[in-house]
């Protein structure tokens, strides 16, 4: 026996805040773009732009410090996967 589902819900797909929930499948850190928040030491904060979620990276590099001129707030950046590069 299937349920019956209510006509509007039939239709359109679920809508939160006017993004679209894909609930097939999840969106990983790597699929995003974010926005600079801060830089605070060793650390860029980060904020995704679809989801709104904020992100802290540590810098594993302290010999290149992270500058606001390579970082300023509001620049857009992409996260690239360590485990998809070529290995050495």
């Amino acid at each position: 026996m299937a349920w019956p589902v209510h006509p509007s819900r039939a239709k359109h797909p679920r809508m939160i805040a006017g993004i679209q929930l894909n609930m097939a499948r999840r969106m990983s850190i790597f699929d995003e773009k974010y926005r600079v928040v801060a830089i605070q030491g060793d650390q860029l904060v980060i904020r995704g732009e679809v989801s709104g979620e904020v992100l802290t990276i540590i810098n594993p590099e302290t010999a290149t410090p992270l500058t606001h001129e390579d970082y300023p707030p509001g620049k857009l950046i992409a996260l690239s996967d360590p485990s998809a590069a070529p290995l050495n």
